[in-house]
């Protein structure tokens, strides 16, 4: 079995500052101080997200399978499940579920809601969506390959479901960016 982090404490408080920042400043890219041994399909920054979020307690989904499934298995001690609507966290590294299908958690549990990590094969800032919203000073700009068709429609359904919802991170190679529920996307 590949080792996860080479320093498991250090560097799983520099996988979740990195998050932090990316979920207090959506659309930023933010890259991995260091990333774990993942093996493949995992990319670094994906791989970091789940370890450093899942544990015994949060119900996974993945649709990663063979080495890259017993991996994450060994390494967060999650539970899987085999059905994306039952789990807390979400790692696509193919095309992921459509966001209307997650747990949106509810009135009284907006936290409950899921987070979907998506795999992708590029980020960019200074081009593709504006992002608006709680985080972002005026606009910011985020090209994310990779997405499905109609991305932006889900957004926008995923957005008017507030308190509920699903907050998205998105990642590509060992550098991650944040999509919280709270942020308006336009296209363009």
């Amino acid at each position: 079995m590949r080792a996860a982090f080479a320093d498991p404490v250090l560097d799983a408080q520099g996988a979740f500052r990195a998050l932090l920042h990316a979920m207090s400043h959506p659309g930023r890219v933010v890259a991995l101080d260091a990333a774990p041994d993942a093996p493949a399909p995992l990319m670094p920054a994906a791989a970091a997200a789940l370890l450093t979020l899942a544990d015994a307690e949060t119900p996974v989904w993945t649709d990663a399978a063979g080495e890259a499934l017993d991996w994450l298995r060994f390494h967060t001690g999650a539970p899987f499940v085999a059905d994306p609507r039952d789990a807390a966290f979400l790692l696509a590294t193919g095309a992921p579920p459509a966001l209307d299908a997650l747990d949106a958690g509810t009135d009284e549990a907006p936290q409950e809601g899921a987070t979907l990590i998506a795999q992708l094969p590029a980020l960019a800032e200074g081009r593709g969506w504006r992002l608006t919203g709680p985080g972002v000073e005026h606009e910011h700009r985020l090209a994310a390959e990779g997405l499905p068709p109609g991305f932006a429609a889900q957004w926008a359904a995923n957005a008017a479901r507030f308190p509920r919802g699903v907050d998205v991170i998105l990642c590509a190679g060992p550098r991650l960016a944040a999509l919280p529920r709270t942020t308006r996307l336009a296209e363009g």
